[in-house]
């Protein structure tokens, strides 16, 4: 079969060009993307930073520890244990100690994320002094970075203070150091400290404190702030990677698919005087396998090329975002190769099946074949394939719509729902692109001219090379619509449930800062002014979260809210209450949601405290979940000390003046007065920066073998049209026309697609926007028209090049020669 195959690749090597560069670049982004993530597999251990001279650190309970019957379930708490005075003491008998206390401070022209040290912990990363000196009175600090300079005053949150020294940032933190007398001022709590004696001694000490725990060696980096940030960010990268992988493998084998089926249905005439010679349907099958082979492995090898030297380029621009830690290379692991290598030929071999099929069942009658019009291009096993893949996609829907719609707003839903029903319609797709061909160019085929009736006609004829030029515009647009449209329709649907939810007319926000043992929020005479102000009913309520162990074996936290005041926040706040009374609530009760295993008002439910000390509560009240933001609700007894971070204010008087008199009793540096609408948007914005350039990822990807697949396809099929252009020559069309024409089906068929695709994210979207409407959300889908329109766009300017071009350079021979060539 080689020595048939080979010379069938030099021949026709413009069929096989485009399969060749789809599975290439495929590899190649296999490799890439193996490689990235062999290097995330093999992260290097961490060692301390913030405390990398510390002999001993002793820490405060940081985790929640429950024993199960299927094991300890162990969670970090939301608000951490100090460690307790009377061994801090008793430490100090062991040898020096030096209590470390952290605080978040705001500056003006400071950074964000600032965290305010003692001075006597900087001896421990370490930091040195390069400019000016230590801080020796209550009004001096010292300041990681160039932000400051020394002799310079800074206003803060805790009086204004002169730098008169500067500590190199070496990349933990931001930080303002104080002297210690000023940081215990500040920060009485010690959450951990340093021992200089011996770790067993400070072990024995330690060992009558629960939870409280001594680190040495590389365990050193609990101590860090943001111990978990690498591991975290690695996840971020390894789901992002798996994704594009998943693409690329999908969209490589719908290519490589599609390219080979409009081949071998050119090379009917060809299989047809093989089989007059004696070909069997065994060895045209086995011929078009082996094609199929050799441009796997080729493809392969290139790609393992390509990948080996791209992916240190994708490495260095995951940690130029900010998504990968600032270590993270690429290593010299062999197994991505191999399994890039191996992906590739496999791809190759599984996108040729139904074409090696379709070319073993060509008849000898098919090399007097003359006709252009396409026959029988629904076969059975595509009605049986696209109705089962439709069925089970519209089917998954309808049952996930009745057993569980909030799973269909989560990513690993809508970004693996578009690919089954993408699969579906490109399989129906003959029986779906001839009525879509009269629909679309039912109003140029009416007007003057024989333009608009010759493109209606020659798309519809031709429905193989109709339906492969509009499968990769569909997967373009049906991935564009569903991923950009169902993160649209989440940010508008979680937005519009807040609009519904809030009835206050202003919300008072504490200013952001960074998660820190010490806390953030608004002072509690800060309360008491926003509560004097006149025509201003307030609802403090601080951020906490509890911890439930449900079915016995899984700790799950929940984001719940405390409030002192239930009545308050039962008039500031519409919520979605299912059973229940807000007003119930109280120091002995709960509000949950209906994801709680347990919801049936009046029932008890164990649950951790955010700083992990155990209760029983009553369950007071039962909300709908909605898309996830409604929590939970507790008192404040139940909160470990949450300081409020957010008042809910409803207006009894002139707004403008309850506006200016709470902007008023909001000192500086503390937060922020919010209207309504302004707090929405501050609360929901658009896709964060890490889904949305996962998602341009994945695009991209989907854009280039698009291209890939335009190109490919539309110079085969021009290539195909000779004969077809030279009679058009012949009856007297210019060469302009029949430019025109080209371009015009070109255009026609692009748009054919993008109708295919539109149906695809409708049925996502619309599957969204049910799930919604069933967690009684008030929201509808949302289209992202913008970016639908760049991508057809860019396909139409594709798809025209690419048929344009090649009819114009076969237009370059006289019509004649065109006809003799063609025949």
């Amino acid at each position: 079969m080689l020595s048939v195959a080979l010379p069938t690749l030099r021949g026709r090597w413009t069929s096989f060009a485009g399969s060749f560069v789809a599975l290439a670049l495929g590899v190649g982004l296999i490799a890439t993307t193996g490689l990235a993530l062999a290097a995330s597999l093999a992260a290097p251990a961490r060692h301390p930073e913030r405390f990398a001279e510390a002999p001993v650190v002793v820490k405060g309970p940081d985790t929640l520890r429950v024993p199960t019957p299927a094991g300890e379930r162990v969670h970090p708490l939301a608000r951490p244990r100090p460690v307790p005075a009377g061994l801090v003491r008793e430490l100090a008998g062991l040898g020096r100690t030096v209590e470390d206390r952290s605080f978040p401070v705001r500056a003006v022209g400071g950074p964000a994320g600032l965290v305010g040290r003692p001075w006597s912990t900087a001896a421990f990363a370490p930091y040195r002094v390069d400019r000016g000196r230590a801080p020796t009175s209550a009004d001096e600090a010292v300041a990681t970075g160039s932000w400051a300079r020394p002799g310079q005053r800074v206003r803060t949150d805790h009086g204004t203070v002169r730098i008169v020294g500067t500590v190199r940032d070496l990349g933990i933190e931001r930080a303002l150091f104080f002297t210690d007398a000023r940081a215990a001022e500040l920060a009485p709590s010690v959450y951990q400290l340093t021992v200089a004696a011996d770790a067993e001694a400070v072990r024995a000490k330690v060992a009558g404190s629960p939870g409280v725990r001594v680190l040495t060696g590389d365990e050193r980096t609990y101590a860090d702030p943001d111990p978990d940030r690498d591991s975290e960010a690695l996840v971020t990268v390894n789901v992002m990677l798996g994704t594009a992988a998943g693409v690329t493998g999908f969209v490589s084998v719908f290519v490589v698919a599609s390219t080979f089926a409009f081949a071998v249905a050119q090379r009917r005439r060809e299989f047809g005087l093989l089989r007059t010679a004696g070909a069997t349907p065994g060895q045209l099958r086995r011929t078009v396998a082996a094609e199929a082979l050799l441009v796997g492995v080729a493809a392969s090898a290139t790609g393992c090329v390509l990948g080996g030297r791209a992916a240190p380029l994708l490495a260095k621009w995951l940690v130029d975002e900010g998504i990968a830690p600032r270590w993270f290379t690429v290593g010299d692991a062999g197994w991505p190769y191999h399994l890039a290598f191996w992906s590739g030929v496999a791809v190759a071999l599984c996108g040729v099946v139904a074409a090696s099929w379709r070319a073993g069942r060509v008849a000898p009658a098919e090399a007097l074949r003359e006709a252009s019009v396409d026959s029988g291009t629904m076969t059975w096993g595509r009605w049986v394939l696209g109705g089962g893949l439709l069925l089970t996609g519209v089917g998954l829907l309808a049952c996930t719509l009745l057993t569980g719609p909030g799973e269909l707003l989560h990513r690993k839903t809508y970004t693996s729902r578009p690919m089954l029903l993408i699969t579906a319609l490109a399989l129906l797709s003959p029986l779906l692109v001839r009525p879509l061909t009269r629909l679309v160019a039912w109003l140029p085929a009416r007007l003057p001219g024989a333009l608009g009736m010759l493109v209606r006609e020659n798309a519809a004829a031709g429905l193989r090379r109709t339906a492969a030029v509009a499968a990769p515009v569909l997967v373009m647009v049906g991935l564009t619509g569903s991923l950009l449209g169902a993160t649209a329709t989440l940010n508008a649907a979680k937005a519009s449930e807040t609009r519904a939810r809030t009835t206050a007319d202003f919300v008072v926000a504490a200013t952001d800062s960074p998660d820190n043992t010490s806390g953030t929020g608004l002072a509690a005479r800060t309360v008491e002014r926003l509560r004097a102000v006149p025509g201003a009913e307030v609802s403090p309520t601080a951020a906490t979260a509890v911890y439930v162990l449900e079915d016995g074996v899984a700790l799950i936290e929940s984001d719940a809210r405390a409030t002192a005041d239930p009545a308050a926040l039962a008039d500031t706040a519409r919520l979605p209450v299912a059973a229940g009374r807000v007003s119930d609530l109280d120091d002995g009760s709960i509000i949950v949601n209906e994801e709680w295993a347990r919801h049936t008002v009046g029932q008890h439910v164990a649950i951790w405290r955010a700083d992990g000390t155990r209760t029983t509560l009553r369950i007071a009240a039962v909300l709908r979940t909605g898309t996830g933001g409604n929590g939970v609700y507790v008192t404040p007894r139940n909160a470990a000390g949450a300081p409020v971070d957010r008042v809910d204010v409803r207006v009894t008087g002139d707004p403008a003046a309850v506006a200016a008199g709470l902007r008023r009793a909001l000192p500086p540096f503390e937060g922020r007065v919010f209207s309504k609408e302004e707090w929405i948007r501050a609360s929901y914005p658009e896709t964060n920066a890490r889904t949305r350039i996962g998602f341009l990822l994945v695009l991209g990807i989907a854009l280039l073998y698009t291209a890939i697949a335009l190109a490919n396809t539309l110079v085969m099929a021009t290539a195909d049209r000779v004969r077809d252009l030279a009679v058009l020559r012949l009856a007297g069309a210019t060469d302009r026309q029949v430019l025109r024409l080209v371009a015009a089906e070109a255009l026609t068929v692009v748009v054919v697609g993008a109708v295919l695709g539109l149906l695809v994210a409708g049925v996502n979207l619309a599957g969204m926007w049910a799930a919604l409407a069933v967690l009684r959300v008030p929201s509808g889908p949302v289209l992202p028209w913008a970016a639908l329109g760049e991508v057809v766009a860019a396909c139409g300017l594709i798809a025209v090049v690419a048929a344009v071009v090649p009819a114009a350079l076969a237009l370059r021979r006289r019509p004649a020669e065109l006809a003799g060539a063609a025949g």
